[in-house]
């Protein structure tokens, strides 16, 4: 069978198909002002959200903590790539064979590429397309355990020539790739002397919204197990916040190390369930794995143990109680609205779009951009006024 999964883009579609009066009035959306050409309804007014009809009452995430290699470590690309989906299939066999039996796989953020140092020009060999074959590859681990599949990987895309992208990709039960999650905008001034070089939908989004449209800047996956959306980035309340009101039950969170208070927070902040799948290695100063499962509460479901090695964890999710009667979170921004309406965001949107050799090179070019784009250091170039 072709097993269900939409975003909020497809809901027409989904209420016009639907078998039922009633799986019609669930995924057809109340819409907070009339829709437009330029600005369609993104959010309900009444606090209720999109979503299809559940599969089940519970479902079971699986979290593969993985240990990776990097390909710059193989003679050639090919040989990297099959040696990390071998390790991938490995570990999803295990996780398949053992346990309850999932219906989410989840991967770290680089589990097929490891994490590639250098220039953008060498980076760019070291990239995959989504789909290609390696998606054939985990296509069949989905088909073969019945599951949903998420990985993150380095890709490319020819729409976007030059560019490296850090995509989250969802394959689903027939093992067919069925979403591809952008990073939705990078740290700043993490690190003293670069910046992350990767394009996000931040960086080039007025030529991405033209593209897939305004729904797809924080999309979520409406599936048979619940409403999913997949993220790489971290410490941006604001984000997480967006794709709760969109409707998120399950944020899904990709990383190469993280913070486990940023992810209880907000999952408490924004009612929902949220797994943070980490990459396991084993550097000095560096404190990888201890990948978890997190609550609406809070309340940690499962983690690993482990810093250094592969591990899986899992978690039973209550999933048809928790959306019974559930709304979007309350926030409250009629109060901070004046304080937001007044902020200038340090870094314009679309910083990214630019010719192919106009793009940064290396993390320090990177710095070098963001430093001269920056409105908190050239107020005057954008006719903003200086502090007193």
């Amino acid at each position: 069978m072709k097993h269900l999964a939409i975003t909020a883009a497809g809901l027409a579609l989904v209420a016009c198909q639907a078998q039922s009066p009633e799986t019609a009035a669930e995924a057809t959306p109340t819409q907070a002002t009339p829709a437009t050409d330029t600005m369609p309804a993104l959010v309900r007014p009444d606090g209720s959200y999109p979503t299809i009809p559940l599969e089940k009452d519970n479902i079971v995430i699986k979290v593969l903590q993985t240990t990776v290699d990097n390909l710059t470590d193989f003679p050639t690309i090919e040989e990297g790539l099959d040696h990390n989906l071998k390790h991938m299939e490995a570990m999803a066999d295990k996780a398949c064979t053992t346990g309850k039996k999932p219906d989410f796989l989840l991967y770290h953020e680089f589990p097929l590429t490891g994490y590639s140092g250098g220039s953008r020009t060498e980076k760019l060999k070291y990239t995959v397309q989504i789909p290609g074959p390696e998606t054939e590859r985990l296509g069949k681990i989905a088909r073969d355990c019945d599951t949903y599949l998420v990985f993150g990987t380095y890709a490319t895309d020819d729409d976007w020539p030059g560019h490296i992208l850090s995509i989250n990709a969802v394959i689903n039960r027939d093992g067919e790739v069925v979403k591809k999650f952008w990073k939705s905008r990078n740290i700043k001034r993490i690190y003293p002397d670069r910046e992350i070089t990767t394009t996000t939908i931040e960086s080039v989004r007025d030529k991405y919204r033209a593209m897939y449209g305004i729904e797809e800047e924080f999309p979520v996956l409406m599936t048979e197990y619940g409403n999913i959306a997949i993220s790489t980035v971290q410490f941006d309340p604001f984000i997480f916040a967006a794709f709760a009101l969109r409707g998120t039950e399950i944020m899904i969170r990709t990383a190469t190390l993280f913070a486990e208070y940023d992810v209880r927070a907000t999952a408490y902040y924004n009612n929902f369930y949220s797994p943070m799948v980490n990459i396991a290695f084993d550097i000095p100063g560096y404190s990888a794995g201890e990948s978890v499962i997190i609550g609406p509460k809070a309340k940690i479901l499962a983690k690993s143990k482990s810093l250094t090695e592969d591990d899986i964890i899992e978690a039973e999710i209550p999933i048809a109680e928790f959306r019974k009667n559930r709304k979007i979170p309350n926030y409250a921004y009629e109060m901070t609205k004046p304080v937001l309406d007044q902020y200038i965001q340090e870094f314009p949107i679309n910083h990214m779009d630019l010719p192919r050799d106009q793009l940064p090179e290396t993390g320090v070019a990177m710095k070098e951009l963001m430093e001269s784009v920056s409105r908190f250091n050239h107020p005057e170039k954008y006719g903003l006024p200086k502090g007193e």
